[in-house]
């Protein structure tokens, strides 16, 4: 097990290297981090765009931006991602992106986590029922509630929850759902009871609408794959053994079933963080989906390509993080 991880982990490098050239190039040939200031009223002076491309590093070739970006050898300090130095922003000289990024992780790890976790054991669960009552109105049921979810843009659904808790609150004449921030400090030494109470207002909806957007599909995958596992021959040799149909299910059907699942969650990932963005959007959440807005509207590359850059990481991530719990649900992978 220990050789199989660390040939997975010496895999992910050259796809993180490869992941920072095309994030890099990607940036680099979209757009001009100088078009405002080019485009201000009274035209600058060249004295100015030379000062701005100096320290923006434009004024160098695209290898030695990218070297730059990277080790931060040949800089002025502010720039090498080997150093902790995301590079300078087009917000200005005291706008640290790497700080910024480490602020607003959490806060977007937490919903994303949240969200993913119990859209897994929703679509786990689902799915199995689905596919053990197949063809029945329950089957039916769920498949018409997970169709629905997936028909329903993210933007739009946000939309209508915040606007469904709005008027919750005014029902009930309290304040049980936040529509609006993260609340990260508003309960900030307050008992633990009440700083809980805080943390659920704020994640709720938003965890509701990331969460089921999720689980819509990986249910149905779930589904199929307990399918085609419970028609398989050694579900059928353990059942013409005897054994009881829950231990069945649970020892031979579900774990096997779970890999496929596995994978596309894996897969997967890249989407929860986009609809990350837009329900952060929605929810006014001070998160990485604010921060990538932000950016776009600056034309802040350097900020663009550190939040690509870590969304990749994530992904890539969660790919390796799948390989291992392969090995953990078909022992056959690690002894291979």
């Amino acid at each position: 097990m220990l050789v199989y991880t660390m040939r997975r982990l010496l895999g992910a490098i050259p796809v993180l290297l490869l992941a920072s050239v095309l994030t890099f190039v990607m940036i680099d040939v979209t757009g001009d981090p100088l078009a405002e200031i080019r485009m201000s009223q009274p035209p600058p002076t060249e004295a100015v765009l030379q000062q701005a491309e100096e320290r923006l590093y434009l004024d160098r070739s695209m290898p030695e931006r990218y070297w730059l970006w990277m080790t931060g050898i040949g800089g002025n300090g502010d720039i090498g991602l080997l150093q902790g130095e995301f590079g300078p922003s087009t917000q200005g000289p005291h706008y640290d992106i790497g700080a910024n990024i480490a602020e607003r992780l959490w806060t977007t790890l937490r919903l994303v986590g949240a969200a993913m976790v119990f859209a897994l054991g929703l679509a786990i669960i689902t799915g199995v029922v689905s596919a053990l009552r197949q063809y029945s109105k329950l089957d039916y049921t769920l498949t018409f509630i997970g169709f629905l979810a997936l028909a329903m843009p993210t933007f739009w659904f946000a939309g209508i929850m915040q606007a469904a808790g709005v008027k919750f609150n005014l029902m009930v004449g309290e304040q049980v759902f936040a529509t609006i921030g993260d609340g990260r400090f508003r309960a900030q030494g307050e008992p633990l009871w009440d700083q809980f109470l805080n943390a659920f207002a704020h994640m709720a909806l938003p965890t509701i609408v990331l969460m089921l957007i999720s689980f819509a599909s990986w249910s149905r995958y779930q589904r199929t794959s307990m399918l085609e596992v419970m028609n398989s021959d050694y579900v059928r040799l353990a059942r013409a053994k005897g054994l009881r149909n829950h231990t069945v299910i649970r020892r031979h059907a579900l774990r096997t079933a779970l890999i496929p699942l596995t994978t596309v969650v894996a897969i997967s990932v890249a989407g929860v963080i986009d609809g990350a963005i837009l329900t952060e959007v929605v929810f006014q959440w001070r998160g990485l989906g604010d921060f990538f807005i932000t950016a776009v509207d600056n034309n802040d590359s350097f900020a663009l390509m550190g939040w690509l850059l870590l969304s990749g990481t994530l992904v890539i991530l969660a790919n390796l993080i799948a390989d291992l719990l392969y090995a953990v649900l078909d022992p056959r992978i690690r002894y291979e």
